[in-house]
This record gives structure tokens, sequence and C-alpha cells, in this order.
């Protein structure tokens, strides 16, 4: 029972009365739809359609944008997501256009020797994978990987976290990995990964693209090195920007490019001229060129503060019950979905037991309207508040339907 009630912490899934209900009529999906791949991409929700229309508009009068404006929102914008991962300053928050883009601003400040050690897990995303070969390669560093456990289903979550911690070691220089695992939603033990790392004095690096929004995560509480994450999945923001959090000893580091907003005083147009050799305080030399973003920062604002509104953990609690009875009943047809302590709830892998023809299953989701992602061997369900018990059920009725 002690081991159960650490892992329900890690997911801060010790929830109060506060039940979220349907929020589906904030979005335009259809009744005929059953979308359950918010983890592809997440649909808009009506506001964030409406202030991207409006910040559309604002363009065809460019007198009315002032020198202010380049700031303004985007200082909202670090200060929402600030709070929505509890980091205390807002200027260790930088504006980035992927995930690629964030984690390669920590590649290149990473001094490596040779055979040093990156440690990532199995099949992780590659956008948290091609920085680290590059720099393993530079300085002839090596990249450890971690995979699943494979001789069978039974403690997978478990096992897989203990693999992780017992490949931390004094040659480990960074732990790059995400919170889930993006194709099963398989829960890592970030706090007590963090422990390790910090006993080998290693650096960790989270991705929290298929996590951040929908499940609760606190910088102050595990305290990673940096926090990488896209806006088009779980924040229901827009494509083509992101965030990323920056520890105060990142924050020295060098940007990856040079651009004149990330200088100091980059306020002042009348002296912009006057080259000015300091950047903008913390994990402001960090942001991407054009960070203000009159489109898509007002939509990535107005997504952050609904999800604040409804807290991660309600999110959490309302994809938990709605997909309770169906996970019941896909395991009692042979399907194998990792514990509840080892996973999260938005998003879940369903492995097919023998007798279930993928391609089988894939036409018959098609027929009947219905959208996960395939990955790896993982039936990749990931339902957000716009989905309800009836989803799940449909779900369930086209495994039943072929078997």
């Amino acid at each position: 029972m002690e081991e159960k009630e650490s892992r329900l912490l890690i997911v801060s899934c010790n929830f109060d009365s506060t039940m979220l209900e349907s929020q589906k009529d904030k979005f335009k999906l259809p009744e005929e739809v059953t979308y359950l791949n918010g983890a592809y991409m997440s649909p808009s929700l009506k506001s964030v359609e409406l202030a991207g229309h409006q910040a559309v508009s604002q363009k065809c009068l460019p007198f009315e944008i002032k020198p202010v404006d380049f700031f303004t929102d985007t200082k909202k914008l670090k200060a929402l997501f600030a709070e929505l991962v509890t980091v205390p300053d807002p200027q260790n928050i930088a504006v980035i256009p992927s995930v690629s883009y964030g984690i390669a601003t920590v590649a290149k400040n990473i001094p490596l020797e040779k055979g040093d050690e990156i440690l990532i897990v199995g099949e992780q995303f590659p956008s948290n994978v091609y920085s680290w070969q590059r720099i393993a390669d530079q300085n002839e560093a090596k990249i450890s990987i971690v995979s699943a456990p494979t001789q069978d289903f039974v403690d997978r979550g478990k096992n897989w976290n203990a693999q992780i911690l017992a490949s931390i070691h004094e040659k480990t220089k960074v732990v790059a990995m995400p919170h889930i695992h993006w194709s099963d939603g398989t829960l890592f033990d970030l706090k007590a990964i963090r422990k390790k790392t910090k006993e080998y004095n290693a650096l960790l690096i989270i991705d929290g693209t298929q996590s951040i929004g929908a499940l609760p995560f606190s910088v102050e509480e595990i305290q990673p090195d940096a926090l990488i994450c896209a806006g088009y999945k779980w924040l229901l923001g827009p494509y083509a920007i992101g965030l990323a959090y920056y520890s105060d000893e990142l924050c020295k580091g060098i940007p990856i490019e040079e651009n004149w907003i990330n200088r100091k005083q980059s306020e002042d147009f009348t002296n912009l001229v006057s080259y000015e050799n300091k950047y903008q305080p913390k994990a402001g030399r960090f942001n991407v060129g054009e960070m203000s973003n009159f489109t898509l920062t007002p939509m990535l604002i107005k997504a952050i503060a609904q999800l604040l509104e409804w807290k991660p953990m309600h999110i959490q609690e309302y994809c938990a019950e709605i997909s309770r009875n169906a996970i019941a009943e896909l395991k009692e047809l042979g399907c194998f979905i990792e514990d509840v302590n080892y996973r999260s709830s938005h998003l879940f892998g369903i492995y097919l037991p023998e007798g279930i023809a993928t391609e089988e299953f894939k036409n018959k989701l098609i027929e009947e309207n219905i959208y996960v992602s395939f990955r790896g061997n993982a039936v990749r369900v990931s339902s957000h508040v716009y989905n309800t018990q009836k989803d799940f059920e449909k779900l369930v009725h086209c495994f039943k339907s072929l078997i």
C-alpha cells in the first residue's frame, strides 16, 4: 500500500471534491466524431479560435501595434505558464517555436567530455533525441538508452522506472526524458530520478509536451534543469509556439540565435543600433526571434488561462473517471493497459490481445469515426474534457465486434 500511495503522489492525484463536467460545448468537435487523439493534436477551444481571428485582423491596422505591444502579451504568457508549472520567477521562461528548439538550446550549453553519458528512454520522441546524438558524437560521449522491459507486461512501468534509476551513475551527465512516454502514457518517477541525478551532479531535462496542461507538474517540487513544452497538444494552443523553463544556472548560457529582442533594453526602439552586449534577464536570452508573434501568442494565452481555471489535477480526475469502466472491460477482453499507478489517465496505451488484427481494427475505427493513434505496438488513447464516458463505450464496442 505504501508504494501505491507514493506512485499516486507522482501524478499529484490527491483530488479534492471539485469534479469537472464535460466541457465539449467549448469546442467545435462534431457530434458524430469520437476524438480520443489529443496527444496527436488538440482541438482548439472556441475562445482560442476567436483570439486567433482577432489577432489576424489586428495586422490589417499595423499603426495600432505599438512598441510596448512587442512585450506585453509575451510577458503575460510567461506569467501564466509559470503559474501552471509553479515557477517562482516568470523570467525563467522562454518562448520557443518547438521542442527541438528548446532542447537544442540546452544541448548548446552542456559541456561534455569523452566517455560521458546522456541517458534517454527507449523510443523517445525524436525531438528529444537528435540534439543529444549530435553533441555525443561531437564530444565522443555516449547515448545510453533504457528501453521498456520486453519479457512480459507484469510490473512493466515499475520495472522500467527501476531500470532507469539503476542506469544513472558517475558517468551520467544528462538525463533527458519525458514525464510520460508519448506512445503509451507510462509514468516516470521524476522525483526519484531527480534525486538520483543530483547524487551524480547530472542534469535532468524534461520534455513535458505530452503531459503539461493535463497532468500536474511542479518545477518547484521536481527541480528539473529544463522543462520544454510544445503548445499545440495539452496546452490547447496553436502549432509552432511553445514554452520552456530554464534553471538559473542554464540561464547563464548562450542562445542558439542572436536576435534583437533578446538583448537588454530592446524595448527602446529609438536606440536599437546602440548595439548591446548584454541579454535580457535570465531565460529572456533564449527567446526565439520574433517571439512577440502577434497571432499565436494571444491564442496560447487564452488556452493556458482556461487550463488554469480547470486545473490539471481536475482534468486528470475527469479523464480517469470517464475511462474507468472501459479500461476494466478492455482488460477483461485480454488487452494490456498499464496499472493506474504507472501511467497517466489522459493518455494511455492499449496493447491488443492475440486474435485482433491491427489493420482490421483500424478499419473498424475509421468506420465508426473514432480517432486514436497507433504508436509502436500500442493503440494510444488520449482523452480530455471534451470527451465523455460514451466515447469510451463506443471504443470498447469496436473491440468487442472483432472478438
